[in-house]
């Protein structure tokens, strides 16, 4: 057995709930029939407890894409070859991405992290180099994918970006990623925390074929199989679901794991997006529940376990498109009705400045 692994530490306090009857009292008080904007009062609702105002706003939103490739990809866990994952991070830096479009519409900052891309791209215009292992993760298939520190070194370097972005105000911070081969470990991971069946948990990801997908499943089962630590029924704590993430994770997920508790210790609203994404908040919450007061879910996907995560959380997702592309997508899909959430609150009238009669049954 591993020595324990290191909780990192994160003070991240549930939702102070002392302002919810005014901020409710509030969204019952604009001109409309109650509860009739639907899920964007709750969301005002959450916004506001999140910041402590009656008048929540959005500012300087960002949106992080962190890349990171994995040796586990070689074996076949995906449709595509392993250098794409460079090759889309040069896409994202030079804004032809899905997610630089979806970003810039949504007017979110985009920052690109390298956290263990297996491609040397040199000192570039808009990349972070948070660099964990410059040929990406080890194959699970033969043993950990990441030693504990390099996890924790990844973590870190997540919390350090998420520090920053809040020290230059931003107070929403969306998550996204790139690696092929990442929806394998997010299985897993997955899997491994909520004790959900693996086969529940295992997709398509890029779009393997049926045959793709039958060998994807067996081979997650033999990385399972041949773990002899496997948590059972599921990794009930924070040290636990660190030693899964370092045993079957990537440097990316580790990456968004950190920036999530960073953020959420710095009262941010966090934009969860898909399957990947949502893999690396089940990690997080392991380490501080608290973090789920702060999460707001962009949407479900088309991955195969993606609503089974959200289940899990009890998290309700904002938009159900069909998408599965990643990259944070959902999350700039999504921004534009927290920004309607805040709007309401700020400019709609109340019964009373409008002169309008309330309802009275």
């Amino acid at each position: 057995m591993h020595s324990p692994a290191t909780v990192p530490c994160f003070e991240i306090f549930p939702l102070d709930r002392g302002m919810a009857v005014d901020l409710q009292r509030k969204i019952d008080q604009k001109t409309k029939p109650l509860g009739a904007l639907g899920r964007l009062e709750t969301l005002a609702l959450q916004l506001g407890l999140i910041q402590q105002s009656l008048a929540p706003r959005i500012a300087n939103p960002h949106v992080l894409v962190c890349a990171g490739d994995h040796g586990a990809a070689k074996a076949g866990v995906s449709a595509f070859p392993q250098e794409v994952t460079w090759q889309m991070v040069e896409n994202f830096l030079a804004g032809g991405a899905a997610i630089n479009v979806l970003a810039k519409q949504a007017g979110m900052t985009l920052v690109v992290a390298d956290a263990g891309v297996a491609h040397e791209f040199g000192a570039r215009d808009n990349l972070v180099d948070a660099k964990v292992g410059a040929g990406g993760t080890a194959n699970y298939l033969d043993g950990a994918a990441m030693s504990e520190a390099e996890c924790a070194t990844a973590m870190a370097n997540g919390a350090t970006l998420a520090r920053e972005f809040a020290a230059a105000g931003c107070n929403v911070l969306g998550f996204g990623e790139m690696g092929i081969g990442n929806t394998a470990s997010a299985s897993l991971l997955t899997h491994c925390i909520t004790g959900l069946p693996l086969a529940d948990c295992v997709g398509r990801g890029t779009g393997l074929d049926d045959a793709g997908l039958e060998r994807k499943r067996a081979l997650l089962a033999q990385a399972l199989a041949a773990w002899t630590e496997q948590p059972a029924p599921r990794a009930a704590s924070g040290e636990d679901a660190l030693r899964v993430l370092a045993r079957f994770g990537g440097f990316e997920i580790a990456m968004l794991a950190g920036a999530m508790l960073a953020a959420a210790e710095a009262r941010m609203t966090l934009l969860i997006d898909g399957f990947i994404v949502t893999s690396a908040l089940l990690v997080a919450a392991q380490v501080s529940p608290a973090i789920l007061d702060y999460c707001v879910y962009a949407h479900c996907s088309n991955e195969a376990g993606h609503r089974r995560q959200l289940d899990w959380l009890k998290g309700r997702p904002l938009l159900d498109l069909g998408l599965r592309l990643g990259e944070g997508t959902g999350a700039a899909l999504a921004l534009p009705l927290l920004k309607s959430a805040c709007a309401f609150m700020k400019e709609m009238a109340s019964f009373e400045s409008a002169g309008v009669s309330e309802q009275t049954g």
